[in-house]
């Protein structure tokens, strides 16, 4: 009987393990998010994001968004906003931040504060990305902006 009881345990902290990671970020739309970051005083994350198909997409996805520990860090530090770029047609709103920051109809990364504007690096650099991020430099940006805009 104690041998079932494990195994009922081990089971459920599996399974539950699983259903975090599945769930991991909860993205919201740009007018949903923005609204959200203002009321929480929280930065946010923008993800102008095609999905599969995508190498770009694919990575930061699976390496980054549904790693259990950097998915917290995003949903508890941060709000969470993606741009569908698979939409036929973005918001005014999408539109316009992307063309605000060089955004070419392509995957593009921001990290902006809970007022809409790009959060730079401490050499004066915007967080703004094309490209693919590793996780522990992902890591890295959400502590560097927390830490900045906390001050």
């Amino acid at each position: 009987m104690k041998h079932l009881s494990l195994l009922v345990v081990g089971i459920f902290l599996t399974l539950s393990s699983v259903a975090f990671a599945t769930d991991g970020v909860q993205w919201l739309s740009l007018n949903e998010g923005m609204e959200k970051a203002k009321m929480e005083k929280k930065p946010v994350i923008v993800d102008f994001f095609f999905g599969k198909g995508c190498p770009r997409c694919e990575k930061l996805q699976s390496n980054v968004y549904e790693n259990p520990s950097i998915a917290k860090k995003i949903m508890d530090d941060f709000v969470p906003v993606r741009v569908d770029l698979t939409k036929k047609k973005l918001s005014k709103e999408e539109e316009a931040l992307g063309n605000k920051y060089d955004f070419k109809n392509d995957c593009l990364l921001l990290f902006l504060d809970h007022e809409g504007n790009i959060v730079k690096d401490p050499g004066g650099k915007r967080l703004c990305f094309v490209d693919y991020v590793e996780p522990d430099v992902f890591i890295q940006y959400l502590d560097m902006v927390k830490g900045k805009l906390s001050n």
